[in-house]
């Protein structure tokens, strides 16, 4: 029997020795390895803190106390060693568990998190609250995995110091390598520092010199003194210096280590950060040797860490890096923009080839938006590549900073839609809605690789704001309709026959040319037009290739709320046309994780769940 299947999870952690830690921590890493192989997932930084889990659970009560995860993917041991051990392997299934925290999912899941830099915040709440609530518990936030990029992790951390509270931060560093020359100094200095005896004889020199006529200047002066020796040994005087004390850095492999950097923390009055490092991948060298490629995977071979993944089709996100290393060719004023996704929104070829005309900002996406406004108003043509969920928090530097100033920012939305197995945290289901609203903002919803492409020759061209918006995964061609060019604003008339006509908006056409087809096998006829464009969008062509229709079908996968339908609804009814709408897209809800055949089905957006819906109504 393995030691996960012996123990009463997580309480037996607590009493277990280190050898059967060891033990545990490498049948957890088996189970994740195991279950990413066949489902995908995040593995590398899911590796990088099993020891760190086992620390947590070890230090404090997750049922009683509150652990705060951030980028809720280096969260699979903390499931394991919780409550989902015999559930792990629905990881990221339909129906099965998901992939990041969720409290409805499990009580010891105390926020919820799918995007990063969250925890501080939360955490910082979550002890505010306690304190008005009389509520004694110990409250730690754990971020890491490239969230201190984020803006929004300093503002926490600065409202923290000032504020004071007594609550933990733990930094997993699995970027940063320290060196011999520092860390051995450091870590000493530091188990020194914040160890009991230290930690009593510091308060006892502070109440004395309180009482003293020149004690506030002696406590500033030797203030300043042990910040000094920190900062000589340590990469910690950032954190002193915004009121938190600071612990490390500690080997995040050795829960011993942990323990004790732990045990120094909850001793202490104020606000405490512990630095850790951990090496992504920790224990699977495929992941440890190339921890970017295994961040986030589909299914692999375990022995040799090949992806299972077959065909060999492109991908929306492929051809949008082909094309925009194309223009980036005939264009020195093209610059790419990716916010800490430079492989994931295929901007590898870019940087490869134009290395100064590539930038990573980092988990910062407001930055990102906002940086490309200023290179727009000095003369560069920026394209900025985020996903659709993340998106979403820069869309006040959309308004303020891009639209206000009509600059020829053009933003590069992927992920438009379902995204499948990463569930609500990730599925790219509003961008059109909030985007809508936008003054001068022209929004371009391609229905495949060969119209993304076109779209962003066309942006090149046009002098105000440019959202695009495609899809995860394959490219669909549809040779079978022709091919119509792409003009700004116009969309893509495709059949005109009989009483029912389907509009299509984006990617999802591949859904809406099958139910145009059943719909012709059944009346006889019917219409079909791409929308292409939500703005501009000429009214005229469109209420004209809609004269005489019955029934209007609208299909898009995004929010019924705000939609491309509503668009298509209100200029009928401005043009004094009021012919049955039926809207279909997801609904106002949100969406939980699974393949996304499964989540169209969810949401009745297949062809066969539309075509009974329509061939139901009397027209």
């Amino acid at each position: 029997m393995s030691l996960t299947d012996s123990l009463k999870l997580p309480d037996d952690i607590q009493e277990i020795d280190y050898d059967e830690i060891d033990k545990l921590a490498e049948e957890t890493r088996e189970l994740i390895i195991d279950t990413v192989s066949k489902n995908g997932g995040h593995l590398a930084p899911s590796l990088g803190v099993v020891e760190l889990t086992l620390s947590l659970l070890r230090n404090f009560s997750p049922a009683a106390d509150r652990i705060v995860w951030d980028v809720g993917h280096q969260s699979y041991a903390f499931k394991i060693l919780t409550d989902r051990k015999h559930r792990f392997k629905t990881l990221r299934q339909y129906k099965g568990i998901s992939g990041f925290i969720k409290p409805a999912e499990s009580s010891y899941d105390s926020f919820g998190v799918g995007h990063t830099s969250t925890s501080i915040s939360a955490g910082l709440g979550m002890s505010v609250a306690d304190g008005l609530k009389e509520r004694d518990r110990k409250i730690v936030s754990v971020i890491g995995d490239g969230a201190m990029t984020a803006g929004m992790a300093f503002e926490a951390l600065n409202n923290l110091g000032h504020l004071d509270k007594r609550m933990i931060v733990v930094l997993n560093d699995n970027e940063m390598s320290i060196g011999s020359n520092v860390g051995g100094v450091a870590a000493y200095l530091s188990n020194l520092m914040t160890g009991k005896v230290y930690t009593k004889f510091r308060k006892d020199v502070q109440h004395l010199l309180e009482k003293r006529p020149l004690g506030p200047r002696l406590l500033n002066i030797a203030k300043k003194m042990e910040e000094g020796l920190v900062g000589m040994f340590t990469p910690g005087i950032l954190f002193e210096e915004l009121g938190l004390r600071y612990i490390g850095p500690v080997n995040g492999h050795r829960v011993k280590d942990l323990d004790k950097a732990f045990q120094n923390a909850l001793i202490q009055d104020g606000p405490v950060i512990i630095h850790v490092s951990t090496t992504k991948g920790k224990g699977y060298k495929p992941a440890e040797e190339d921890p970017s490629r295994f961040h986030g995977v589909s299914s692999f071979d375990i022995e040799t860490g090949k992806s299972n993944k077959l065909g060999t089709s492109k991908s929306y996100t492929d051809i949008f890096g082909e094309t925009i290393t194309e223009i980036g060719h005939s264009n020195p004023n093209v610059v790419a923009i990716s916010a800490a996704m430079r492989d994931g929104t295929g901007l590898a070829k870019f940087e490869e080839a134009f290395p100064d005309r590539f930038f990573d900002v980092g988990i910062a996406e407001q930055h990102a938006v906002t940086f490309a406004a200023g290179m727009a108003i000095s003369g560069m043509r920026p394209y900025v590549a985020i996903y659709s969920t993340f998106l979403q928090r820069a869309f006040d530097q959309i308004i303020h900073d891009v639209a206000l100033q009509n600059l020829p920012v053009t933003l590069c939305i992927d992920r438009g839609g379902f995204v499948g197995a990463d569930g609500p945290t990730h599925h790219g289901i509003y961008d059109i809605s909030f985007l809508r609203c936008v003054p001068d903002l022209n929004i371009m919803l391609p229905k495949d690789g060969t119209e993304l492409s076109e779209m962003l020759r066309l942006s090149l061209g046009i002098k105000a704001p440019v959202s695009i918006r495609y899809a995860r995964g394959t490219a669909h061609s549809y040779d079978e309709y022709g091919y119509r060019p792409v003009v700004l604003g116009e969309p893509e008339v495709i059949d005109t026959g009989g009483d029912i006509a389907v509009v299509s908006a984006g990617h999802i056409f591949e859904e809406a040319s099958r139910l145009h087809t059943k719909l012709k096998d059944a009346y006889g006829a019917a219409s079909l037009i791409n929308l292409r464009f939500i703005k501009p969008l000429n009214r005229d062509m469109l209420v004209d290739a809609l004269k005489g229709k019955k029934l209007i079908v609208t299909v898009e996968e995004g929010s019924i709320r705000g939609g491309a339908g509503e668009e298509v609804q209100s200029i009928l009814m401005d043009a004094g046309k009021a012919p049955r709408v039926i809207r279909f897209g997801v609904p106002d809800r949100f969406i939980e994780h699974g393949g996304i055949n499964d989540l169209r089905k969810l949401c009745g957006l297949t062809a066969e769940q539309m075509f009974e819906t329509v061939s139901g109504i009397d027209i």
